[in-house]
């Protein structure tokens, strides 16, 4: 699981405090045992192939019923309150399993979760007002924190011939800051492509609203498009680069803070 979310051998031997050699050998023998391939290596990456992805899942279910276990005996009294900032349409889509299981495995742990844009929870971070935050980041830039997910982004829309007219490109977006707002805009100036905002909305609910009674387009990622809306491709669209989530941690977590922390990033990853 650490090396499918990391990437790479070399990482996960370091995140793990074990020699490349050691877990090289470890995987090899996992394969052994189920007799299949569950990786494919190359210099550049490594990569799940079919039977990997499969067993991934079960994978995840043993770590996450390794934490129930433990929980339940070796931690059964810890309590205390960690607050998890998030944006909300990544918490609306991802997070529900995730935040159930803990909250299974850790019965006394109270979660206090705020749902608000990217550029709105940094600060908010900062402050001390979170004890975690899953903020968006940009895949190329220096990262803010660990990262526990990315998808590619697409361009949705309530119909598939939506932009059969012609005429700016008009957006459903959320208020500045929103980094989904940001690579819409810039990715159709680059491409010299005209645009307008046509519906802002802060809640996701609204926006999604306006998408699918047809007022715009609206860019999502492409794992938490909603039913009733459409993967819009169109020759004068620009592709859009992939969405990644960060997680980030205060100094001097609690105990509870990080089983969370470690929750997170074991199902996510």
């Amino acid at each position: 699981a650490t090396i499918v979310r990391l990437g790479s051998f070399t990482q996960a031997a370091e995140r793990l405090g074990r020699q490349q050699s050691t877990i090289s050998l470890q995987m090899a023998r996992l394969e052994a045992a189920v007799d299949t391939k569950l990786l494919d290596r190359s210099p550049r990456a490594v990569r799940l192939t079919i039977e990997g992805e499969l067993f991934l899942d079960y994978a995840q279910r043993m770590l996450d019923l390794n934490d129930e276990a433990v929980s339940r005996f070796a931690e059964p009294v810890m309590t205390g309150i960690v607050r998890l900032g998030t944006p909300e349409d990544f918490a609306t889509r991802h997070l529900p399993d995730v935040l159930a299981r803990f909250a299974q495995a850790y019965p006394s742990v109270a979660l206090e979760v705020t749902c608000d844009l990217t550029l709105n929870l940094l600060p908010r971070f900062r402050k001390g007002d979170f004890d975690l935050a899953l903020v968006k980041q940009e895949p190329a830039a220096k990262p803010l924190g660990i990262s526990v997910w990315r998808e590619p982004l697409v361009w949705v829309s309530g119909s598939r011939d939506f932009l059969d007219h012609d005429g700016p490109v008009p957006l459903v977006v959320s208020p500045p800051p929103c980094v989904y707002r940001k690579r819409a805009t810039t990715a159709l100036e680059k491409a010299g492509i005209p645009w307008r905002i046509s519906y802002t909305c802060g809640a996701l609910s609204g926006a999604l609203a306006a998408v699918r009674a047809g007022l715009g387009l609206a860019v999502l990622p492409k794992d938490m498009i909603p039913e009733g809306l459409h993967v819009l491709k169109s020759r004068r669209l620009p592709d859009l680069k992939d969405t990644e989530i960060a997680l980030l941690q205060a100094k001097g977590l609690s105990t509870a803070a990080l089983r969370l922390k470690e929750h997170i990033v074991r199902s996510l990853g």
